[in-house]
């Protein structure tokens, strides 16, 4: 083995976004040794695009009918919109502690923007009864991220930037580290710790056509189901309807949220149709779905996109409140909404499934947990409202570092030696796939299988497209070992990082795809047409999938209920 080196903490922290984050300073104000692991520098991580805002009742500006908005509204909002698939604890928990969350942000430093009386501001999002959404103008994971790594710099919490996790290690029942490589240099560490959270973020890239960074490959999710944690409805998969076209750049809710209109090829206002009350503003997947039926019933434009409105806005507002978005439209479009239309197209944008975690963020597994959109507490269902993935970036990232300070007692100390072990298994590992020769190009099959899944297991399904899917996802996974990443080298190689993603993302289609064949009927972002209605008698339950015997396992959990009794969703 090549020169080694183990580092030893309290809490390893995967994951530089947000949650990341939020839980080290959580880790550090109670005094415990901790570390964040990142495949990228944080500020380069995904939450830094995120644009629209943070919901929180904190009623600043009123409802339509003169009332303040309050956390059971917030709540009740949030399990409608989830097409009652939540975990009704789980979401109480975080819209009681969302304006707690907000405030603090400021607290730290984070510039919102603001209403002519000085409170922060908040608009209208989708699903939503109240103008509950607080922003920075489009730009509000960038200054979110930005306040809380400058908090974590000024306490001095290491960072191990540029480091791809190969393995977790799992030793007499629990996890006790990782081993991870580092990009820059090619040498394999090893992190021995008394607690592993993840926080890695989504796997949106398993997906063509996503607003996703390249680096969502959803690493944390299939190192944990390796590791023993089963994933959790990972056949929620939500499409933002509004994505640029060609590009599919996110184009925030809050463009729709300030009064954006869409129009079909005929100039209809046809979301008037799909959702007479709430229009423009109803949930991502009703939206989305109306609008792939605007093209399948030759309404929308040649290409497949219909128009996003904001000229009628006016210039001052659009500067002020939507100026990201401006300059998207203008550098990626060549057009300039103040004057012209957006082309924007649905794309994927979001994992409401991952990590199957209890309600304080602890996996099955003893002393690895989880957070924020690799998780799955449960707070977004079938269907994620816009406003609310921010929102529990910071409030799980939180609370959940807050469950890893109080379990610490029980937690026994750090093992070298089984992290030694895993260290060697790993540089071995990588030593073999650098060795590879010949086969597919490595890029050839990960664009095929981005392309299956979007056709096969997108805003539409049926169980013939699935099961096709799935056999050429199959096929995929025998072609990885006859794959060579090209470049034998072990430092700064891009192409094998892109292989070690490649193996998980093959691992979490095969799962997305297990549970949506097994799901047979529609409910939030799971749309089948061959069964078209929600079945609360068969499926109000959580998918869990775990690996036994080396196969993808399917089981069941009850979703726990409570303060709102399932019923029809109308918008």
């Amino acid at each position: 083995m090549r020169t080694s080196t183990i580092h030893s903490y309290d809490v390893l922290i995967v994951g530089g976004g947000l949650t990341g984050l939020r839980a080290a300073l959580r880790v550090s104000d109670a005094g415990l040794k901790g570390a964040v692991i990142s495949k990228v520098h944080p500020l380069r991580s995904h939450s830094v695009a995120a644009q629209g805002g943070m919901n929180a009742s904190l009623g600043n500006v009123l409802g339509e009918d003169g009332r303040h908005d309050s956390w059971e509204s917030h709540a009740y909002d949030t399990v409608k919109g989830s097409d009652y698939l939540a975990d009704q604890d789980a979401v109480a928990r975080m819209c009681r502690q969302a304006p707690a969350a907000v405030i603090e942000l400021e607290h730290m430093g984070m510039v919102w923007s603001r209403l002519e009386d000085g409170k922060i501001a908040q608009r209208p999002f989708g699903g939503a009864g109240f103008p509950r959404t607080c922003y920075a103008a489009d730009r509000t994971g960038h200054n979110a991220l930005h306040t809380l790594y400058q908090q974590v710099l000024d306490r001095k919490i290491p960072i191990y930037e540029e480091f791809f996790v190969l393995s977790l290690v799992n030793h007499d029942g629990r996890c006790g580290g990782c081993t991870a490589l580092e990009i820059m240099t090619g040498e394999v560490h090893g992190f021995a710790a008394k607690a592993v959270l993840m926080a890695t973020g989504g796997f949106g890239r398993i997906f063509s056509r996503s607003t996703n960074a390249l680096i969502n490959t959803g690493d944390g999710q299939a190192l944990a189901l390796r590791g023993g944690a089963p994933l959790k409805d990972m056949e929620f998969v939500q499409f933002h309807p509004t994505t640029l076209f060609g590009t599919n750049i996110l184009i925030t809710e809050g463009a729709r949220g300030e009064g954006g209109i869409l129009l079909n090829r005929k100039g209809e206002r046809f979301m008037e149709r799909y959702a007479p009350t709430s229009i423009d503003l109803a949930p991502r997947d009703v939206v989305a779905r109306a609008i792939v039926q605007e093209f399948e019933e030759g309404r929308g434009f040649d290409g497949g996109y219909v128009h996003l409105d904001l000229h009628h806005l006016g210039e001052d507002r659009i500067r002020e409140r939507l100026p990201g978005i401006r300059q998207i439209a203008i550098d990626f479009a060549g057009v300039d909404p103040v004057t012209d239309p957006i082309p924007v197209q649905p794309g994927q944008h979001y994992s409401m499934g991952g990590i199957d975690v209890d309600i304080d963020g602890a996996t099955p597994v003893k002393g690895l947990y989880a957070a924020g959109e690799c998780a799955c507490i449960s707070v977004h269902g079938a269907n994620r409202l816009g406003g609310n993935s921010l929102l529990e970036t910071v409030v799980f990232g939180r609370l959940v570092a807050g469950t890893i300070v109080k379990d610490m007692p029980s937690l026994p100390e750090p093992d070298i030696e089984p992290v030694q072990s895993a260290m060697e298994e790993a540089d071995a590992r990588i030593g073999q796939i650098l060795e590879q020769e010949g086969g597919t190009p490595l890029i050839t099959v990960m664009d095929a299988l981005k392309e299956t899944m979007f056709e096969s297991f997108g805003i539409f399904r049926d169980v013939r497209s699935m099961q096709a899917g799935l056999a050429e996802i199959k096929k995929m996974q025998e072609k990885v070992s006859q794959i060579s990443p090209g470049f034998k080298e072990r430092a700064v190689n891009p192409a094998l990082i892109r292989y070690l993603e490649l193996e998980g993302m093959l691992l979490l289609a095969e799962v997305v795809a297990r549970g949506a064949l097994a799901r047979e009927e529609s409910r939030g972002s799971h749309t089948r047409t061959d069964h078209p209605d929600r079945d609360d008698s068969r499926f109000l339950k959580h998918t869990l999938a775990s690996i036994r015997e080396g196969m993808i396992e399917i089981s069941y959990q009850p979703v726990r209920l409570g303060m709102f009794e399932p019923k029809e969703r109308v918008y």
